[in-house]
């Protein structure tokens, strides 16, 4: 029990990243982006620009619901907006739009890790990358961004009440100021490690290239991504708090680290039974025999690829009403699908993009969902009698076009035969 737990690939990546991420999280940075974000946009933008930030939030999913939504509710308040909408949009994008991130984040890491475990029941071999999604991934943030603003503002900002514009001071100035000059900080940090990684990439005989065949296929920059989000991660969070002044000491910053692994312990628990359950999964060989049997039945009936895709994002819709974690049910679902698709032909990449799509895009419909409670708090400041069907009658128009729009856009992408990442 110990070495299946000790040895399961996605305990030590997820941990890793988040050991970064937390530092950017309790420092301030990643809050401090997404008002920047939102603050700096037009009333004509604003939904587009809250959607937008709630997407890009996901790699640190925290901050977009206690931050983001609301601070949304705030800012279409201020502008004479129904803040209900707000929330909604912001919900909408956090939660909804969870898989789909420009970064790669814990998410990423914890999926591969999960999709390789189930892959190699078949061939010890395989291998699902961090990026194995990336560009469909890329290209969802900007679709579910429009399908959120087209949904807020044609579906949902009708249906709710008129209201009048508050005049509230979001921040004083000294705040504004210290934020300010963290970012610029932080800024600076950044651009000066992505300089280091490019001086470590570009050149044929980089130090992050394969030093046999010089490739950045199977290098130490592919297999190092998580130790490089991590590092630069750290490095801009540290820099943010010590400018802003969040972070004054090494206990501060070891803190920062202290806290995000305390708020883990769910996940531990969950990732120890998640192992067990794989590796004995794998030790009976029922997954291979599920495999060969599935894939024999699909060999059979001859189904389109593209159309069974669909019906997996169906299914995976339809558990993720009753299993809040994704990382719960792909646990479960990757040991049986990923291999009997596998013998079918369909990559493993292409059954955890399937995944993502059916498990983002009812999450904001769930009440099983962990920071569902959350956001009804948020509704009830602005709406007391507001209960879990108000939320759920809220949001489920963007549940509906999340998984019409984005179950489209994988269709497409596969009947045209486009790499899902690099």
């Amino acid at each position: 029990m110990v070495r299946n737990f000790t040895g399961f690939a996605p305990l030590g990546v997820v941990l890793v990243a988040m050991l970064g991420i937390g530092v950017m999280e309790h420092a301030g940075l990643i809050g401090a982006l997404l008002r920047r974000m939102v603050r700096n946009a037009t009333p004509r933008m604003l939904t587009m620009t809250v959607v937008f930030a709630g997407v890009l939030s996901s790699i640190a999913a925290d901050a977009g619901y206690v931050v983001l939504i609301p601070l949304a509710g705030m800012l279409f308040a201020n502008a004479g907006r129904n803040p209900l909408a707000g929330i909604a949009a912001a919900f909408a994008g956090v939660s909804g739009g969870f898989s789909a991130n420009l970064l790669i984040g814990p998410v990423d890491a914890m999926l591969s890790s999960l999709s390789t475990e189930a892959a190699r029941i078949v061939s010890a071999e395989q291998e699902v990358s961090i990026t194995a999604n990336y560009w469909f991934m890329l290209v969802s943030v900007f679709l579910i961004t429009a399908i959120g603003t087209w949904v807020t503002e044609r579906l949902v900002l009708p249906r709710l009440p008129a209201w009048a514009a508050e005049d509230t001071r979001m921040e004083d100035p000294a705040f504004a100021a210290l934020e300010a000059r963290g970012l610029r900080a932080a800024g600076i940090t950044l651009c000066v490690g992505v300089l280091l990684i490019l001086w470590c990439t570009l050149p044929q005989d980089g130090l992050l290239r394969d030093p046999d065949t010089g490739s950045l296929l199977r290098s130490p920059f592919i297999a190092g991504l998580i130790p490089i989000l991590f590092l630069l991660a750290a490095t801009c969070g540290l820099a943010y708090g010590i400018a802003a002044g969040t972070i004054r000491n090494d206990r501060d910053f070891i803190g920062a680290m202290e806290k995000t692994m305390a708020t883990m312990g769910a996940y531990l628990v969950l990732m120890f039974f998640a192992a067990q359950f794989v590796a004995w999964f794998n030790w009976s060989q029922l997954g291979i025999i599920l495999a060969i049997r599935g894939a024999a039945l699909l060999t059979t009936l001859d189904p389109d690829p593209v159309a069974l895709m669909l019906l997996f994002i169906l299914l995976s819709a339809v558990i993720n009403l009753l299993i809040g974690s994704a990382s719960a049910k792909w646990s479960l679902l990757a040991p049986v699908f990923v291999p009997m698709f596998l013998l079918a032909g369909i990559p493993a990449e292409t059954t955890q993009a399937a995944y993502r799509i059916g498990d983002s895009s009812t999450n904001i419909i769930t009440p099983l969902m962990p920071y569902f409670g959350i956001v009804v708090a948020f509704v009830q400041r602005y709406q007391p009698a507001a209960g879990v069907g108000t939320i759920v009658s809220l949001m489920l128009p963007y549940s509906v076009c999340f998984l019409l729009s984005w179950s489209i856009l994988l269709a497409i992408w596969l009947t045209l035969s486009l790499p899902l990442g690099p």
